[in-house]
């Protein structure tokens, strides 16, 4: 379908999978001290894909760290309707000692899900990302690309309840393809597509990209350079041809002059 380019008008939903309201985020103290994010309100509902936009040092990493509880805001409230969300990272970050099926089962294991179980769960997770004839490769015998796919399987499954075996309901992902060659980003980028629609897991996806951004995201919202604050929130989902296009231009003219400013 063909969508318009257009603000997001809020939700009406009563649960989302993550609600941001009034978050600050500062480092150090005194006359040190940083301020990374400032006053950010952001609402990502159950099963969307929303990518956050910005100049780098803009504090993207950072907001996804609070958003995994890796860090604690400095202020405001962070909701989840989940209380381990799934983290993929720029670098897999595979155990080298463990297969690539032994590394998709380790946070099950952790989880004290059953062996039997875990075989079964980790099978299903290396199909869904089609490496099923790989599992009992290490790290150092595959490709980037396909360290990324074990990386995203072991990341769903990160996020497992290990009662009842349910996908992930947040997926945050740390421009997981940005040290990629341009073909196997493409190509992992189709891949996400394909996993996200197949397990309907929201997610939040940080890029400094805007091509990515819109090929991929249903939502893109784009922070100021530091102290970052959302600036501009676009409707993205469905958009092809031309109208991407006009898109990526719209909101490249949108980044550019948030950086001006900030650099002015």
């Amino acid at each position: 379908m063909t969508a318009t380019l257009e603000a997001t008008p809020a939700h009406a939903g009563t649960e989302a999978a993550v609600r941001l309201t009034d978050v600050r985020k500062t480092f150090g103290h005194g006359h040190r001290a940083v301020t990374a994010l400032d006053g950010i309100d952001l609402r990502v509902e159950p099963g969307e894909f929303v990518c956050l936009l910005g100049a780098s040092g803009c504090g993207k990493t950072t907001l996804l760290n609070l958003i995994a509880g890796l860090d604690a805001p400095s202020s405001g409230e962070i909701a989840l309707t989940t209380t381990r969300p799934a983290v993929m990272f720029q670098e897999a970050a595979l155990m080298p000692w463990l297969t690539a099926a032994r590394n998709v089962e380790l946070p099950l294991r952790l989880a004290g899900v059953k062996r039997a179980d875990r075989v079964a769960r980790t099978t299903e997770l290396l199909d869904l990302v089609r490496l099923r004839n790989v599992g009992d490769k290490r790290p150092h015998e595959l490709s980037g690309g396909m360290r990324q796919r074990v990386a995203l399987a072991r990341a769903l499954a990160s996020a497992l309840d290990g009662n009842n075996g349910e996908a992930a309901s947040l997926l945050l992902m740390d421009e997981p393809f940005s040290a990629l060659d341009a073909i196997t980003r493409d190509v992992l980028q189709g891949e996400l597509l394909r996993v996200w629609e197949a397990t309907g897991t929201a997610v939040v996806f940080v890029t400094h990209d805007v091509r990515e951004a819109v090929r991929l995201g249903q939502r893109v919202v784009l922070l100021s350079s530091k102290p970052g604050r959302v600036v501009q929130e676009w409707a993205v989902d469905g958009l092809t041809g031309a109208d991407e296009a006009k898109a990526i231009e719209k909101i490249n003219a949108r980044l550019r002059e948030v950086i001006s400013s900030h650099a002015a």
